[in-house]
């Protein structure tokens, strides 16, 4: 009897001691091991390619800088799935670093899927983790659950997580799937105890090794789970539930200070420069630049300004997860195309048109995810981007009418501008224009020489006066090819000429 009481007395100490120590664990007091080097991501807001583009940024900061642990600290109400998966991918096969995925408030819907790419998750006690069902918006802009077609894929993926990562793949499928039931079951054999849905059961080596208990509430009929911190404890989706983000380090036992990185004035500039606002705007002056560019010889300030709004523009598109290389093919291209026209080929035809094209697509293209629009949400997106290269190309059209005719007489902007020297001018240069510069003697041209406009002279191209090709530009008027023109001013290199009139 005597025997009997002792093993009493020692399973019952045992097995205080045991939940102590599961306590403490939990509570994230007790160091899982040490750690070198730790860096903590903050990942906050709406996942979308943006926050994708900087997540994947700062993760190769880490790499570079030796980190072994990474905590990604993710408050988040969910986002986009693409961006979401891409993480959770990246994040899954990081085998540099350990991965933490540290959720303070919410990571719900997008971000929950992200976060079960970690190697551990760590929650505050009433955080919330789950409900990742994917929805659309309909023609009516109502919230949607999504196809059954990309519901079953999502539910691969969530699986295909939890599995790599050790947590119950019943459970993280019922984030998705809101029929699904879930149960805590005992292995007969071996008394281990797991959470799994009752296909899940049929469909093991030996479903009558499993002895099923109670259901999970959270994941009863027409309700996705979602669940807080101390709960997701309980069920194996996370490893501890902390209080504040001194007991996630402390937690982790770090031989250097954690070093934690904050979305920078790079992240905030390119979520201001992607605004539809500014986008027109950096378009608008792109735009007017250009033409003020190719209004005047050589390269000035306006080409600068032109390169400069272009260089923001894609700068930002690269950054912000929406444009690549293609968009910037696309883009010069159609500028090539139009170059053609303007100063080759004489007219305005297929060339232009198919320029105009190219230059509209790429830059469509840049401000947006997708290339063909599946959902009402992605329509709209396109409508809104086309909308805003439209807007812009037909606000510059104005702009360069207005420079055209006004121009010259604005005191500011008429130095832009070739101006058409007047007759005594005229006069005046071929009487007392000195002797020939060195270009125009070795070209055997001077001021006063009549020739014949080889190419459309836009104002720039070529001309031919006797025997010598000369490359010209005129006093601020367009000359098609085949006219007569006379050379005014010889400057440097700059040879001015204009079109003679009979």
């Amino acid at each position: 009897m005597d025997k009997t009481v002792l093993r009493l007395v020692w399973l019952f100490t045992v097995g205080i001691l045991l939940s102590a120590l599961l306590t403490e664990r939990s509570a994230g007091s007790e160091p899982v091991r040490r750690y070198t080097k730790g860096v903590l991501i903050r990942f906050e807001g709406v996942v979308l390619p943006p926050l994708e583009r900087y997540l994947n940024r700062k993760l190769d900061e880490a790499r570079k800088k030796g980190a072994d642990l990474v905590i990604v600290e993710i408050d988040s109400p969910g986002g986009m799935l693409l961006p979401a998966q891409n993480l959770a991918t990246r994040l899954c096969e990081t085998d540099w670093a350990r991965t933490v995925a540290y959720i303070p408030n919410e990571a719900l819907s997008a971000a929950a899927i992200m976060a079960l790419g970690c190697d551990e998750i760590v929650m505050g006690p009433r955080a919330r983790f789950g409900d990742a069902a994917p929805v659309v918006i309909g023609e009516d802009a109502q919230f949607r659950h999504a196809p059954e077609k990309i519901r079953s894929h999502l539910v691969r993926v969530v699986r295909d997580l939890a599995t790599a990562k050790g947590r119950p793949p019943a459970l993280t499928e019922a984030m998705v799937d809101m029929n699904l039931v879930v149960y805590r079951v005992v292995n007969k054999e071996t008394g281990q105890t797991t959470f799994m849905s009752q296909p899940e059961i049929d469909s093991s080596a030996n479903p009558q090794g499993w002895e099923k208990q109670q259901p999970v509430l959270e994941s009863r009929e027409n309700v996705f789970l979602e669940v807080n911190g101390q709960r997701a404890v309980e069920l194996q989706l996370a490893v501890a539930a902390v209080g504040n983000r001194d007991e996630l380090v402390t937690r982790y036992a770090l031989d250097e200070p954690l070093v934690v990185v904050h979305r920078g004035g790079v992240e905030k500039t390119v979520e201001i420069l992607n605004l539809p606002i500014v986008t027109g705007v950096l378009l608008v002056v792109g735009l007017i630049a250009l033409y003020v560019e190719l209004s005047t010889p050589g390269i000035g300030f306006a080409g600068l300004t032109c390169g400069l709004c272009l260089t923001l523009f894609f700068w930002s598109r690269f950054l912000g997860g929406t444009a690549g290389w293609l968009e910037v093919i696309l883009v010069v291209a159609g500028a090539v195309f139009l170059a053609v026209e303007l100063f080759v080929i004489p007219g305005f035809g297929i060339t232009g048109v198919t320029g105009l094209l190219l230059i509209l697509a790429g830059l469509v293209m840049a401000s947006q995810t997708h290339l063909i629009p599946q959902t009402p949400r992605a329509l709209s997106q396109l409508g809104l981007s086309v909308l805003v290269v439209v807007a812009s190309g037909l606000t510059s059209l104005v702009a360069a009418l207005f420079l055209s005719r006004y121009c010259g007489s604005l005191p500011i902007l008429k130095q832009l501008v070739l101006k058409a020297p007047s007759a005594r001018e005229d006069k005046e240069a071929g009487e007392k224009e000195g002797p020939p510069s060195e270009t125009s003697t070795r070209m055997k041209v001077g001021v006063g020489d009549w020739g014949v406009a080889e190419s459309p002279l836009r104002p720039a191209g070529k001309a031919i006066f006797g025997d010598e090709y000369a490359d010209v530009i005129t006093d601020g008027s367009f000359v098609d090819a085949g006219s007569q023109v006379r050379i005014i001013k010889i400057t440097g290199n700059h040879i001015v000429v204009r079109q003679i009139v009979e």
